[in-house]
């Protein structure tokens, strides 16, 4: 068994790739297709729905659901780099992917991570603006301002997927079996024949340095934002604020850690289970989660659904808003 691996090894290497296996039963491995195609879907569907709202309402047309359209198209692109490669494998009862389609799936998924996180950095200084200066946000978020962001976030978010990806790519491999079910940086730098792979880490260790000066910036942020929302003298309108800020933290919290524990554990002793179940979380989860936590609560993208969808709503109550007086909020 071990010889007949090696030589599979051996006759693969110089072309591709060998993803990891879920389970060698059949039964398994379809199982683990339509889970995985059920949360695709879903995460396709909300992030689709997301973005064809705030595109034909012109009412969305504002600087908040502008970066949640660009949060929708991140996180679609980061779901559709991994999961469809690995339900084809899947179902197709392979494990094969090519040194390209490596490649590419590294520098892709590395861009849509990076850019949706900086974006969630860029959102929090917009509710910053909004709720703590809320008499100079038409001049700092308007339309020029907001574009430069975007902009800004996309450039050095292809930038930093390039960089990683000739810094992983750059050591020669001693094996072609990944214990990942995609081509994850950490399980690849496993596979390096020389001190090379340093170089990478070192790259990775000031990635996740700058990652957590964006986790603080927005958690300082919002620190500001809570101490402006228990001031405000309206009980519904704390409450809202904070059950629009509060989620907002707990994606972030949520994907900065897993993330770190990937990316920060030591790459040669680490339980495999492990190590997919952290992946899992922060590559697959934040995708479906944040359509549903900072739009599907909102009643302005509610009223932009159902007319998108053709379906009856009753129209928005208008009401005097208790917790700011700009566009922010909902």
């Amino acid at each position: 068994m071990i010889v007949m691996e090696q030589i599979i090894v051996n006759q693969s290497s110089l072309s591709g790739f060998l993803l990891l296996e879920f389970s060698e039963l059949r039964e398994l491995q379809i199982l683990y297709f339509v889970v995985f195609l059920a949360f695709y879907l879903a995460a396709l569907t909300g992030n689709l729905l997301i973005i064809s709202a705030v595109a034909f309402d012109h009412h969305l047309h504002t600087p908040m659901y502008f970066f949640l359209m660009n949060l929708a198209l991140q996180d679609l692109g980061s779901v559709s780099v991994i999961m469809p490669k690995s339900m084809a494998n899947t179902i197709l009862n392979t494990r094969y992917i090519s040194n390209l389609g490596c490649v590419a799936q590294v520098l892709f998924f590395l861009f849509f991570i990076a850019s949706d996180f900086f974006l969630l950095t860029v959102m929090a200084y917009d509710r910053y603006i909004a709720i703590c200066k809320p008499l100079q946000y038409e001049m700092l978020m308007n339309r020029q301002a907001c574009t430069q962001m975007i902009i800004s976030v996309w450039i050095i978010s292809f930038f930093y997927g390039v960089l990683h990806t000739g810094g992983t790519f750059a050591p020669p491999f001693c094996s072609n079996l990944v214990n990942q079910f995609f081509c994850e940086v950490p399980e690849l730098l496993k596979l390096t024949c020389s001190d090379l792979y340093l170089i990478e880490i070192g790259v990775l260790a000031f990635s996740l340095v700058i990652a957590l000066g964006c986790f603080i910036f927005i958690v300082v942020t919002y620190v500001y934002i809570f101490s402006s929302v228990l001031k405000i003298p309206s009980s519904a309108g704390r409450q809202k604020a904070f059950s629009t800020c509060l989620p907002h933290l707990i994606v972030c919290s949520l994907f900065v850690f897993t993330g770190y524990f990937a990316y920060l554990k030591p790459i040669f002793n680490s339980p495999p289970h492990l190590d997919l179940a952290f992946t899992v979380i922060y590559s697959m989860v934040p995708p479906l989660m944040n359509p549903v936590i900072y739009s599907m609560r909102n009643k302005e993208i509610k009223n932009a659904l159902s007319k998108l969808l053709g379906l009856r709503h009753s129209s928005m109550n208008t009401f005097p808003n208790q917790l700011c007086k700009c566009k922010f909020c909902i």
